[in-house]
């Protein structure tokens, strides 16, 4: 018996009980930490534990929405799975979620492990857990401080996959060039997804648009459309390098305001998918949890089942109600992703409230000029849509002006560095819906007051993966 492992997972099971009952945080993290400092090769002993395998989903943006819809549709398939569900996706995390589902004795009984892994801190992960299948979002600018250029944590991905045994299997998304390139350098078995492109989804926005040269040669591809940021139909003049043809792609897109809806097809099928959430970006990670689920020999029918019932996990695009008033909770944390949010609230029929909480905590990422990325200018274009936007957190002046150089009136700026009042003034503006948007550490505080003043909108309670379920 190793009274070092022993004592690692007491403590961290003792950590969880404590922040829980003292509503100090999630205890998602913590627990992990503290396991990690008395026992540092801690991961080992579960790394074996997962009885049908281990799936990995990286990338910039989408790991949280894909891994747990990917673990809700094992979970329906009757599959029991360890997951990281609250987006703790640092080798902290990832202790802490085995820990959380195991015993004592650091024994787990699950059928498949789901983690949700940041594309930094994979490298560290892949050490100590060998996934059997890899899942890989996209790929964006996001928080220079600490992942530096973009080159380089693609880099990094990449070596780290190369490190992996040959069976490794890939889920790519096939309208990202800088994701399609891991098929291609890694030599393993890979399947791709994506969203056809047709000129009726093309975004017009030119920001944030990574991939503009070939990665193989250095020549600057030639677009047909563009989908949003760099994913679209794209193709390498000089090398031939372009976006493949999707094992799994979706058509007839129908974006509205209770949801998405496409049909969805490969060699052996055509399906209608149905997603109780907006944005072309949750379609993408719908499409990336559909082939994984495919992948693991899930029935079609019944992975669908499952998306459509999906509840959106903390500040995804998290709907709650306050009186009549529509409300949308959404982490926000890098320009592509910022941009998406902001196109889902233009698609709002209501005109609405916007608060925006901006914190440069080690979290979020000191370096805040990535603000000036993001396409704040198409608020200032639709004034029939907003009445006001309170700026709040620790960077609320920043944000500000931000916006008043973006030409939103300054009259309609209003900056609130206090949580709860910035809240209350938006959920009481005279907005028939309200939009808040937060970097990370902001996500947390404005939730738990969120949560106390408006009703969580849940789409099927069952949905919501345990650890172990």
């Amino acid at each position: 018996m190793n009274l070092r492992l022993i004592l690692a997972v007491l403590a961290a099971k003792t950590a969880m009980f404590l922040s829980r009952f003292f509503g100090r945080g999630r205890g998602s993290s913590l627990p992990g930490m503290l396991a990690l400092r008395i026992y540092p090769g801690i991961l080992k002993h579960y790394r074996h534990q997962a009885r049908r395998g281990v799936i990995m989903v990286t990338g910039t943006n989408g790991k949280t929405t894909t891994s747990n819809m990917l673990s809700g549709i094992l979970v329906r398939a009757g599959y029991t799975v360890v997951t990281n569900r609250e987006g703790a996706n640092l080798l902290t995390g990832v202790t802490t979620a085995f820990i959380r589902a195991g015993s004592v004795t650091a024994r787990v009984r699950s059928d498949y492990a789901v983690l949700e892994v940041d594309e930094a801190a994979f490298p560290v992960v892949t050490r100590w857990i060998k996934p059997n299948l890899v899942v890989i979002t996209n790929f964006f600018r996001d928080q220079l401080d600490r992942y530096g250029e973009l080159d380089t944590t693609i880099g990094k991905v990449l070596e780290a996959i190369q490190k992996l045994p040959s069976s490794t299997r890939l889920i790519l998304n096939a309208d990202d060039p800088l994701v399609v390139r891991f098929a291609g350098e890694t030599g393993y078995p890979s399947r791709f997804y994506g969203v056809r492109p047709v000129p009726e989804l093309a975004g017009d926005a030119a920001y944030s648009r990574e991939a503009k040269f070939c990665p193989h040669c250095g020549a600057e591809f030639m677009y047909s459309i563009y989908l949003y940021s760099q994913l679209g139909d794209y193709k390498c003049p000089r090398c031939g390098f372009a976006r493949p043809r999707p094992d799994i792609e979706a058509s007839f897109v129908q974006v509205g305001l209770n949801g998405i809806t496409a049909r969805v097809d490969d060699d052996e099928g055509d399906w209608k998918i149905e997603l109780p959430v907006q944005g072309m970006y949750n379609l993408y990670n719908a499409l990336a949890a559909f082939t994984a689920s495919l992948v693991l020999g899930v029935d079609p029918e019944a992975a669908l089942a499952g998306l459509k019932m999906y509840s959106p996990a903390i500040g995804r695009m998290e709907l709650f109600a306050y009186g009549d008033k529509k409300v949308t909770l959404t982490l926000v944390k890098n320009p592509t992703g910022f941009n998406q949010a902001l196109a889902g609230l233009i698609a709002g029929k209501s005109r609405q409230d916007v608060m925006i909480a901006i914190n440069d905590n080690d979290a979020d990422g000191r370096d805040i000029s990535w603000l000036w990325d993001v396409d704040f200018e198409i608020l200032a274009q639709r004034p029939d849509k907003f009445n006001f936007f309170i700026c709040t957190g620790k960077r609320a002046e920043e944000m500000a002006l931000r916006l008043k150089y973006a030409g939103v009136p300054v009259s309609a700026l209003h900056i609130e560095r206090d949580y709860q009042r910035a809240i209350d003034g938006v959920l009481n503006g005279r907005g028939a819906a309200a939009g808040l948007l937060a970097t990370y550490t902001a996500l947390w505080p404005v939730e738990k007051i969120l949560a106390q003043r408006a009703e969580r909108v849940v789409y099927n309670d069952s949905n919501r993966v345990s650890p172990v379920s």
